[in-house]
């Protein structure tokens, strides 16, 4: 399947449809940037949480930890890299800076860093190796800072920002490309503080200058796209467990939030009538806790669990972000391993083989030769079906040479163009008539149905409501054989 990476290809394409009779339609709503297109098309990757808590049993540290409490035995950074690429994924974000302000990499602004651990005898730099065996791997590098720091006695003074800034521009210019930068929500509390061991809380809408801040990010890398509670490129899901709403716009009203300010609550949907495009990241740990904890090693999520997450992130418009607790060792525990590869092979089974292949497809109304009914079965994202202006509500039918068993359905819009089904329905051809099995909300970048196994030769996708004419890039039909109930 071809892939639609920057603006350029959307020049390309929009002026190569202008310049037939029948002219493409106009783009609706937000769109995203060609840093968000590439992001929606990683899909699924790895969030690694490593740090001093690893070693202190913690999930929060309070930041007085000494720092030779950091010292992995068998730190592999290119086994990280080699199991997420073997599990399908297509990145790595990693805790840089957890809340206790401890950092991966010799930092020149701090002495709480590896650089004073006993790990490779104080000369050693995670953020280098994971760069280098990501780059090995074919997979993109991102990375964690966290806003709050426990350990800095600067915390919550104004001197803080530039220390942050210092260390953020230590990440983005010392290890080649970095494509999210990962800002979480909780900011300020009790600490050690560079031993002052009190409360400092800090107003999250004004004390960072985010505006800024961002500003500096994209300056130092201009491919980078940013993730925190409202944006300003990717949104947090709005909670822990990986999973979007089935209505999930990418659309945000952006102004309403900032890193750790809500509404969560309306996170997981987004926005029908959003003002800037900032999609969803599900992020969740594949076990109970984001750190390693020994006790969780039998806690590893199920086949199913792991399953029912994919199809409310992947499935739902969103991407997911799947954390391994990497040990004390520096490995992802054999445990966690199992359940990784076990997903993937459920995964490359269920979607090896698009039944669309053999079927042809007609549409109740088309725009033209260069947006017909085929262009969703092509399994090219860069062509798309589109009916006449002002035909919201039509039909795609996909007619089958004999009859085939499915479960699964893939449908994907043309999303360079804006976000627009608000609701459609599927139909299967019986020897009674059309029979309904689905009745859904939002497709967006993807969206995947499970359904009951159905047997039939015709399959009716109808778009019953829009923001404007639907425009479908793509559509699978799929038979899970092996993936539990």
């Amino acid at each position: 399947m071809k892939s639609i990476v920057s603006a350029v290809l959307f020049f390309l394409f929009f002026s190569f449809s202008c310049s037939k009779d029948i002219p493409a339609p106009n783009p609706v709503g937000p769109l995203p940037s060609p840093q968000q297109l590439a992001w929606h098309e990683m899909e699924y990757y790895a969030f690694v949480h490593f740090n001093m808590n690893t070693f202190t049993d913690m999930e929060w540290g309070l930041g007085g930890e000494s720092p030779s409490t950091f010292n992995p035995t068998e730190l592999d950074t290119r086994q990280w890299a080699r199991v997420a690429k073997e599990a399908g994924m297509k990145g790595i974000i990693l805790t840089a800076k957890h809340h206790d302000g401890f950092c991966l990499w010799p930092s020149a602004y701090t002495e709480h860093s590896v650089k004073n651990s006993p790990w490779q005898n104080g000369q050693g730099d995670v953020i280098k190796e994971l760069a280098a065996a990501c780059k090995e791997y074919g997979l993109k590098m991102g990375l964690y800072l966290s806003p709050w720091d426990r350990n800095h006695p600067d915390y919550g003074k104004p001197e803080y920002i530039q220390y942050y800034r210092d260390q953020l521009t230590e990440l983005l210019t010392n290890y080649e490309e970095v494509f999210e930068f990962w800002v979480d929500g909780a900011n300020g509390g009790d600490g050690y503080y560079g031993g002052a061991n009190e409360t400092r809380n800090v107003d999250r809408s004004t004390y960072y200058d985010w505006e800024n801040t961002f500003a500096l990010a994209k300056e130092l890398q201009p491919n980078v796209v940013i993730f925190s509670d409202g944006g300003p490129d990717v949104r947090w899901v709005g909670n822990e467990n990986g999973f979007a709403d089935a209505t999930n716009w990418a659309p945000l009203r952006k102004a309403e939030f900032a890193p750790g300010i809500g509404p969560y609550q309306e996170l997981p949907s987004g926005h029908e009538d959003g003002t800037h495009w900032v999609p969803a990241e599900c992020d969740v740990s594949i076990r109970p806790g984001w750190y390693y904890h020994a006790d969780q090693d039998e806690k590893v999520k199920s086949l199913t669990n792991l399953l029912d997450i994919y199809y409310k992130s992947v499935g739902s418009n969103g991407n997911l972000l799947l954390n391994l607790p990497v040990d004390r060792r520096g490995l992802v525990h054999e445990n966690d391993v199992k359940a990784l590869m076990e997903l993937r092979r459920t995964l490359d089974a269920t979607f090896a083989q698009n039944l669309v292949e053999s079927a042809t497809i007609t549409a109740t109304n088309t725009r033209g030769k260069n947006f017909s009914a085929q262009h969703a079965i092509d399994e090219n994202t860069e062509t798309y079906w589109a009916p006449k202006d002002g035909m919201i509500e039509n039909s795609l039918i996909i007619d089958f040479p004999n009859e085939i068993s499915f479960n699964r359905l893939l449908l994907q819009e043309f999303i360079l163009l804006g976000q627009r089904v608000k609701r459609f329905k599927v139909e299967v051809k019986t020897n009674e008539g059309y029979k309904e099995i689905a009745n859904e909300t939002t497709i967006g970048y993807k969206r995947i149905l499970r359904l009951p196994n159905t047997n039939t030769k015709q399959i009716k996708i109808t778009i019953l409501d829009a923001k404007a004419i639907p425009l479908i890039s793509n559509i699978g039909v799929y038979m899970a054989k092996t993936e539990p109930e």
